[in-house]
């Protein structure tokens, strides 16, 4: 699989998003089918995986997902980059002594359920915990320093917050929503990254299923634990708004003898040098469909009418950086 840059870290050019193992799609699957799916993935060259301390069923509890994937990939942890990520809140900074301290527990306590003595990639999930994301900047330019991580992100973040932080510790990637209806980060925060060489890294590259073509008005999502319920692009209404997006990648997709999804994210690969999507699944086909997008090309006439007739469709549902 081809090959980018995430600040100074190299990863295959389509990442994989593990949270689908443990939480936000239904009913996750047996431990031994997800390892293998992660272990799958890394045949077919991915090299690049995601997880959180906080990916667990229903969110309760903590590290599922994180032992999941040291378990998968303990064996091979040299040949891959790991990314997780800490949620900090201020009760905790009080309670460890300072902002170093409790984000070093945080993370001693990941590296341990992934079976590593360093993190390639730690962000702080989100901002909203009372601590400001300076401190968390300095904290972490400590433990760059320590040999603990060799970089690090935020996840959610506006320009300004990435401003912020980037004056203190620079920082290597941002973790953000982003996809063919969630664009938001086209006017500055992905262009402020590309300045500074910092990597973007798009969760929900497919809109939660919605870019496949596989959704439609009928589909029914699992009641327990799945974030789809509330995704605003997949409301019965929406996903019937949004139904000429789905048209325009079908016809797209038959051209390139690929897949719908695969076309959604060859056309971010093709739109910016810096973007490494991590599309999520607990599906072992849907992953190694995701992977593939790497193989699609997108002349520059192909992207530039994809980019002009997609201009043209309205989005239906918005979720932005608030969720």
């Amino acid at each position: 699989m081809k090959t980018r840059k995430i600040g100074a870290l190299t990863v295959s050019e389509v990442g994989m998003g593990c949270m689908a193992f443990s939480h936000g799609y239904g009913q996750i699957p047996p431990e031994t089918y997800s390892i293998e799916a992660i272990q799958n993935a890394y045949r077919h060259g991915c090299t690049f995986f995601d997880t959180a301390e906080i990916y667990s069923p229903n969110l309760s509890g903590t590290g599922h997902n994180e032992r999941i994937v040291g378990k998968a990939l303990g064996n091979v942890r040299k040949d891959v980059v790991l990314a997780t990520k800490l949620f900090l809140d201020r009760s905790e900074v009080r309670r460890d002594g300072s902002v170093y301290d409790a984000v070093r527990r945080h993370l001693e306590a990941s590296m341990d359920r992934l079976q590593t003595d360093m993190v390639d990639l730690y962000y702080l999930h989100r901002t909203s915990g009372g601590v400001s994301v300076e401190e968390v900047a300095e904290a972490m330019g400590l433990l760059i320093e320590d040999g603990l991580i060799r970089g690090w992100g935020l996840s959610q973040v506006d320009v300004d917050m990435i401003d912020r932080a980037q004056k203190v510790t620079p920082l290597t990637a941002i973790q953000n929503i982003y996809s063919m209806v969630e664009r938001d980060v086209e006017a500055g925060v992905i262009p402020y990254c590309m300045k500074h060489n910092i990597g973007f890294v798009p969760f929900s590259p497919i809109a939660s299923g919605l870019l496949s073509g596989k959704i439609t008005t009928k589909t029914k999502f699992e009641r327990n634990d799945d974030v789809r319920n509330w995704v605003p692009q997949l409301s019965r209404a929406n996903i019937a708004g949004n139904q000429p997006i789905v048209d325009l990648l079908k016809q797209y997709a038959d051209r390139k003898q690929s897949t719908p999804a695969q076309i959604s994210l060859a056309w971010m690969l093709h739109k910016y040098p810096n973007v490494v999507p991590i599309p999520g699944s607990k599906n072992k086909e849907r992953i190694i469909e995701n992977l593939d997008a790497s193989l699609v090309e997108l002349t520059d006439e192909d992207f530039r009418s994809l980019e002009e007739s997609l201009n043209k469709c309205k989005v239906y549902g918005h979720r932005g950086f608030s969720r």
